[in-house]
């Protein structure tokens, strides 16, 4: 048998750990909280017993962490409080335990450098009469643990593209169990998981959540990817989100983010769909730094105008185009309504910024690279 490189904790005897996972809770439960790290691409967790299952979200209580083990505070002051925001089944410990994704607050309550989702909640609450709807493909690439692209040949490279995308067999996909377990466990949790495919490069795969509606979005696809690591993490292999790992003739990973409001999903909502492209290929730039977390600098990697991109610094859009920067889909051409299909953002963007952008641009009609605070409501 040849030694594939996966984690020492992946061969632990996993029957030993179910005679353990099937003694009762008796009453009690287990929630863990779950959170976006200082990178704004790196999930972490914690757990604690709360005395009866909640029921709702408010029925989680605030916790806190340290976050100057997670690049978000100084030592010197370095709590900083979880909110719960949505919360899950937990699809590990099974029920009545729970998966609670949170919002990240600084000592003093102000959010955290990367909690994105506290100004893309405000956006979504001032939109909510057009009611949004997002479905977003998360491309994604399995390696060893030891960084190389899983089931490649370690000294060498597979056969070039082609009979890789949606393939079937062992000489086409690697890492089908992974993507299976993933795809239940998100159903379990109550993700809104809807499909998922192997993808043109061998080892990557990717799933999509949608639609969803408003902030809904950005918080589907985070607990979708928080499962992803975990399952992983089982397996003993990694889920990179980076949007090229592998230089050369190799495709990168995106995010494909399909968008409707309400007008565009109606009879003559082609017109409404024409006009928001129009407002987005003016602000081509402003995107562009928000759709990776490093101002476009990891998407520069990625969108070069060959497999299947378009290039970065060129705003284009099209019918069944996948070179452009936004796709109309044949259908909704021929039907007149429906939605559109931005290309551009990273495998590794973080959703509540895409979705933001997106209706700061089509709905609020803002313009230039400078965004406007709204007030509270």
């Amino acid at each position: 048998a040849i030694a594939m490189s996966v984690s020492h904790s992946s061969r632990l005897n996993k029957l030993v750990r179910e005679q353990y996972m099937r003694l009762p809770q008796e009453g009690l439960v287990q929630v863990t909280y779950v959170w976006i790290d200082g990178s704004g691409e790196g999930v972490r967790c914690k757990s604690r017993t709360l005395d009866k299952e909640p029921k709702s979200i408010e029925d989680v209580p605030e916790w806190n962490f340290d976050g100057s083990s997670t690049a978000q505070a100084e030592g010197s002051n370095s709590d900083m409080f979880l909110v719960p925001v949505r919360m899950f089944r937990d699809p590990f410990c099974l029920d009545p335990n729970k998966l609670v994704l949170c919002e990240v607050l600084k000592y003093n309550r102000k959010p955290a450098e990367t909690n994105l989702r506290h100004t893309c909640k405000k956006v979504m609450d001032l939109v909510k009469d057009s009611h949004p709807w997002f479905g977003m493909e998360q491309e994604y690439t399995l390696l060893g643990i030891n960084g190389h692209p899983y089931g490649w040949p370690d000294n060498g490279f597979p056969g070039p593209q082609g009979p890789y995308y949606c393939g079937v067999g062992a000489d086409k996909v690697y890492g089908r169990d992974i993507v299976e377990s993933h795809y239940k466990a998100c159903l379990y949790a109550g993700v809104k998981i809807c499909g998922t495919n192997a993808e043109v490069m061998p080892s990557q795969w990717e799933f999509q959540v949608g639609p969803c509606e408003g902030i809904e979005m950005g918080d589907h696809l985070w607990m979708a990817r928080f499962i992803l690591h975990r399952v992983c993490e089982d397996f003993g292999v990694v889920a990179t989100l980076d949007p090229k790992p592998m230089t050369g003739n190799w495709n990168g990973a995106g995010c494909h983010t399909n968008y409707s409001t309400e007008e565009m999903r109606r009879e003559g909502g082609l017109k409404h769909i024409e006009a928001a492209i129009e407002k987005l290929s003016k602000r081509h730039d402003y995107h562009i730094c928000v759709y990776d977390p490093r101002g476009g600098r990891d998407n520069s990697r990625r969108l070069t105008g060959h497999h299947e991109t378009s290039n970065i610094f060129e705003f284009s859009a099209g019918v069944a185009n996948r070179g452009a920067s936004i796709r109309i889909p044949r259908q909704v051409g021929q039907d007149g309504f429906g939605y559109f299909e931005d290309r551009r953002p990273a495998a590794n963007c973080d959703p509540y910024a895409v979705t933001e952008a997106i209706m700061r641009t089509t709905v609020l009609n803002e313009t230039g690279v400078e965004t406007k605070d709204y007030a509270d409501h």
